[in-house]
C-alpha cells in the first residue's frame, strides 16, 4: 500500500507582533487532503516566528504567554550582538527556538484531533512581520 502524502503551503500577513490562529486554514487542507487518518505537520518556514498550539477560548491566555515571553527575552538586552534589523530582531530569534517551528497533529475521521480548547496558532515574534509562508503535510 503507498503512503499517500499531500503538501500545500499558505501565505500568512500577521503583520505585527502576536497571536494569529490559523486553525481553520490548516483543517481546510486537511479536509481538502482526503487523508482519513494520519498525521498533519505544520512547518513555518521562518527563524522569528514559530507555531504553538494554545487555548483558543479565552484570549487572555494569550496575552499571558506574550507578556510572559515579553518578560524571559526583552528588547534591548545591551548582550545582544545581532541587532541589524531593529531591537525586535534577536528576541525574536530567541523566542523561535524556545518555542517550535513544527508542530504533528493527528489525522482522525479526516479531520485534526485537536481537543475542545486548542488551536493552532501562528506566533510572530517581530513588531513589523513580512508574510510569513507555512507548509501543511498531510499523510
Amino acid at each position: 500500500m503507498a503512503t499517500r502524502v499531500f503538501s500545500r503551503s499558505i501565505e500568512v500577513c500577521a503583520r505585527r507582533r502576536g497571536l494569529r490562529e490559523i486553525t481553520g486554514e490548516v483543517a481546510r487542507l486537511v479536509a481538502e487532503s482526503g487523508v482519513e487518518s494520519g498525521l498533519c505537520n505544520i512547518f513555518v518556514r521562518h527563524t522569528s516566528a514559530s507555531l504553538v498550539i494554545q487555548e483558543n477560548a479565552d484570549p487572555t491566555a494569550r496575552q499571558d504567554l506574550e507578556a510572559f515571553l515579553d518578560r524571559l527575552v526583552p528588547e534591548g538586552s545591551p548582550w545582544f550582538q545581532h541587532t541589524l534589523e531593529g531591537p525586535d530582531d534577536m528576541p525574536s530569534h530567541i523566542k523561535s527556538a524556545l518555542t517550535a517551528v513544527s508542530l504533528n497533529v493527528p489525522v482522525v475521521g479526516g479531520r485534526l484531533g485537536l481537543g475542545t480548547w486548542q488551536g493552532i496558532y501562528l506566533w510572530e515574534h517581530r513588531e513589523e512581520a513580512p508574510g510569513r509562508t507555512i507548509i501543511i503535510t498531510v499523510l
